[in-house]
């Protein structure tokens, strides 16, 4: 039986797609408030836990779950294009859940029912019966909240002995979470005719390009407002004025992508999100340096 290439699984394992769920642990380490030394070993295994293992999984799933799709969207891709034979997509993807799982093991409880969680919201995004993502509601907020929220907590239990963090750590991790539902609408721009042909309500389906524009820069800006607020409120001006600017240099790309939001899209992805990710880490050490934080 023909086996696809390493350059093919490492393309169907998509490494630029590892970054925000590795940027939201580091971020949850951050704001833990516990010190970096001694506990390199732990952040490093748990950075590549976050990206390497568990993103990497997701990223097969969806591909092998979506290949028809694909087909119409970007046939280039590994399964479609052929360069990925048989049903080497789904083995791999088999094989990378299960792999993740033992990488998990040394992170301990915590650790382990993250990734659990984490892969199983991959599977019920892309694979029947659930398949999440054939409603942009449904699916992007899984998305969301396993690359953000449930990375940065995990990174912040980890850090504190498997302890249940602070409130202002999860208040961070979901109001980030909510934005990065923004931020996965943006993916949706590229595939919407496939969608459209194969009955995937992503939110350009249901609302329309333009409609779904304003919610996704919605869905991102509000609640880094709210992270202003209560940084704000707590204390930390600098640190709101800091998220405050990184939020306002937002607006202009959103104003050229509501405007053109299919050509768009991508532009603002690589130039608006940097932009919100680098707040993130601005309130993780926001909190990380206010008294209580982590003790």
């Amino acid at each position: 039986m023909a086996r696809p290439s390493l350059s093919t699984v490492a393309e169907l394992l998509k490494p630029i797609t590892w970054f925000p769920p590795m940027w939201a642990f580091a971020c949850g380490v951050v704001s833990s408030g516990e010190a970096f030394s001694g506990h390199w070993g732990l952040i490093i295994w748990g950075v590549l836990l976050a990206g390497p293992w568990v993103c990497a999984s997701s990223q097969a799933v969806n591909d092998w779950f979506d290949r028809h799709v694909d087909a119409i969207n970007e046939p280039q891709r590994p399964i479609p294009s052929g360069r990925m034979p048989g049903r080497w997509g789904l083995y791999i993807a088999w094989l990378w859940t299960g792999l993740s799982l033992l990488w998990a093991i040394p992170l301990g409880t915590w650790g382990f029912l993250a990734a659990a969680l984490g892969l199983a919201l991959a599977w019920a995004y892309s694979a029947p019966p659930l398949r999440l993502k054939e409603n942009g509601w449904w699916g992007n907020a899984a998305c969301a909240l396993s690359y953000e929220g449930l990375a940065w907590v995990t990174g912040a239990a980890v850090m504190l002995g498997e302890r249940v963090p602070p409130a202002p750590v999860l208040w961070l991790a979901l109001l980030y979470s909510l934005g990065a539902h923004g931020i996965m609408t943006l993916n949706d721009f590229k595939a919407v005719e496939g969608d459209r042909q194969m009955g995937v309500r992503s939110l350009p389906v249901q609302l329309g390009v333009e409609g779904a524009a304003r919610v996704a820069c919605a869905a991102m800006l509000l609640p880094q407002a709210v992270v202003v607020g209560l940084l704000m409120h707590g204390g930390q001006v600098a640190h709101a004025l800091a998220v405050l600017g990184l939020m306002l240099a937002q607006l202009p790309l959103m104003g050229v992508f509501v405007r053109q939001p299919v050509a768009k899209a991508l532009m603002l992805s690589g130039f608006g999100v940097p932009l919100f990710v680098a707040g993130m880490m601005v309130s993780a050490w926001a909190v990380r340096t206010t008294p209580g934080v982590g003790a």
